[in-house]
């Protein structure tokens, strides 16, 4: 190795080690982590979860009651919440189906191939005094083939539905998402 290439050899690894020491040893972080239920206070400790009433213009009979059974099931086990029926709650929960509409998602060859069916929701959190806490709305769209009846595309989605919305109130509600 010749003095010149040995030299041009030293300059590209002091370059490299200073490259190496400015990021390896930089004063910033990344913290990346889940937190589940962070909005979820310590003197919070007994939810109720009243059913799920539905003020839509068009009523699906099976959505209200069994999205009620499947919030009440998401919140017990994904917080330490203890649920009750009677007036001793720290919490009062009341959601209301208050949009199920149908629209077209997509067209093609001037012919329907996909259309939507949107479910609005609307929460009201209250304390045992009654004081709301916080109202909000979530909207959750499910998309659908064209070539589907509204009743086969009802059918086909519940599963969806009843995974989905609770997920949407859930996260509204304890993850301030």
């Amino acid at each position: 190795m010749t003095l010149k290439s040995y030299k041009g050899f030293v300059v590209f690894l002091s370059i490299i080690a200073v490259f190496f020491l400015a990021f390896t040893q930089s004063s910033c972080k990344v913290r990346y982590g889940f937190q589940d239920a962070k909005s979820i206070p310590d003197s919070l400790k007994i939810v109720k979860i009243n059913p799920i009433t539905n003020s839509a213009s068009y009523v699906n009979p099976r959505l209200a009651p069994e999205l009620t059974d499947r919030l009440i099931q998401k919140v017990m086990r994904q917080t330490k919440l203890q649920q009750t029926r009677g007036s001793d709650a720290d919490w009062i929960i009341d959601c209301k189906i208050t949009s199920y509409s149908f629209s077209t998602a997509g067209i093609s060859n001037q012919q329907v191939n996909s259309n939507r069916l949107n479910v609005g929701v609307n929460i009201i959190v209250r304390d045992k005094t009654q004081k709301i806490i916080g109202k909000y709305d979530v909207s959750t769209p499910f998309d659908y083939a064209g070539t589907l009846s509204l009743q086969q595309a009802e059918q086909g989605l519940l599963d969806q539905m009843l995974r989905d919305i609770p997920d949407a109130i859930f996260n509204r509600i304890f993850s301030n998402w």
